[in-house]
């Protein structure tokens, strides 16, 4: 493991995510388990009324607890004794489990906020709660999700730098990437290319040795089609479209192997001979990650120059407001997002 960078570390800055969902009470609850769970500190950027509004039906008082702050700079120094939050004003009081379009621009605010807060070095990383992608759709939102939208962040404020966002699933047991994300299963096919694959590759290595620590990954790769194709007879895309790209990383040097059936890749002997699985669409990846972990799983964005994580779960409006949602994997994503962002500085140049 890297050592410590000397200088002291900015917090981090959480966003709200819905604010109907279960976020905004996660997040809350996340800072009341700070010193057992050893939270790093984090600015929330959230709606002022409605955070305080949690606090008290959760027996606080509120106007000491939750303290609004201009930046995430003064949050580390306050985050033991008081909750700080950056106001995102909504356009309309929140209701649990009821999203409102109107609160759309906020919860869009506030990630491009938090955003511009590691732009400006307020922050050392983001981690995102959740969002309901169709009431943004609804308020305007014109990406696919999450990762989208921090690409186009990214290139905003860093323009000279290099921003491919890749999505990784990670928990101590397994990391997954899939190379195609929120497009329909139809479309799979024909959007996958070698040089897409060989691209998603280089960064999954890349980000594996920098931000993970690990100085020689291992890279497997699922294969599409049943069977990985069963050499054409199922489909020729794994013989056509996937070992090419395998090909070509072996030759840059990349530890990477396959195609292979993804129905073999995920169980506990096949798991112990890679650091992360490379499938090639969303629920290739998704179902064996979820099943496994899916109140430990981190949702990791690669690719851009800055760390973001999120936790790996929804907006749960069903649930949302009860008390009863888990706050383990937005703890892990706090605790991931602090790590990687402790790497990078530690490998900075001086």
């Amino acid at each position: 493991m890297s050592a410590p960078n000397k200088e002291p570390s900015a917090a981090l800055a959480l966003t709200m995510g819905d604010p109907a969902g279960i976020g905004p009470e996660l997040a809350l609850r996340v800072w009341q388990d700070r010193k057992r769970d050893l939270i790093p500190a984090f600015a929330l950027y959230a709606d002022i009324d409605l955070i305080r509004g949690l606090a008290r039906a959760a027996g606080f008082d509120a106007e000491t607890v939750i303290q609004p702050v201009a930046n995430a700079t003064a949050a580390a120094s306050i985050f033991e004794s008081a909750l700080p939050v950056v106001p995102v004003a909504l356009a309309k009081p929140a209701v649990a489990g009821k999203p409102d379009v109107a609160n759309g621009a906020a919860t869009i605010l506030s990630i491009s906020e938090a955003v511009g807060e590691v732009a400006a070095g307020h922050a050392s990383a983001v981690v995102t709660n959740p969002i309901a992608k169709s009431v943004l759709y609804d308020a305007g939102f014109k990406h696919p999700g999450h990762t989208e939208y921090l690409g186009a962040l990214a290139q905003k404020f860093w323009p000279s730098a290099a921003a491919e966002p890749v999505m990784m699933i990670a928990a101590p047991m397994l990391r997954v990437v899939p190379v195609t994300i929120h497009v329909p299963l139809k479309d799979v096919p024909a959007l996958l290319t070698t040089d897409k694959i060989v691209k998603c590759a280089r960064i999954v290595d890349a980000a594996l040795k920098r931000d993970f620590g690990i100085a020689a990954p291992r890279l497997a790769f699922a294969g599409l089609n049943p069977h990985a194709g069963e050499d054409g007879a199922l489909g020729s895309e794994d013989r056509s479209v996937i070992e090419p790209a395998i090909r070509q990383l072996r030759a840059e040097g990349i530890d990477a192997s396959g195609p292979f059936a993804a129905d073999t890749m995920f169980h506990d002997a096949a798991r112990k001979t890679y650091d992360a699985a490379i499938a090639m669409y969303h629920d290739q990846a998704l179902i064996p990650i979820k099943t496994l972990a899916f109140d430990d799983g981190v949702n990791v964005t690669l690719g851009l120059p800055f760390v973001r994580t999120s936790p790996d779960h929804g907006t749960a409006f069903s649930i949302a407001g009860k008390g009863i949602a888990s706050a383990s994997s937005l703890k892990s994503a706090l605790h991931l997002a602090a790590s990687m962002s402790a790497r990078r500085r530690a490998s900075a140049p001086t």
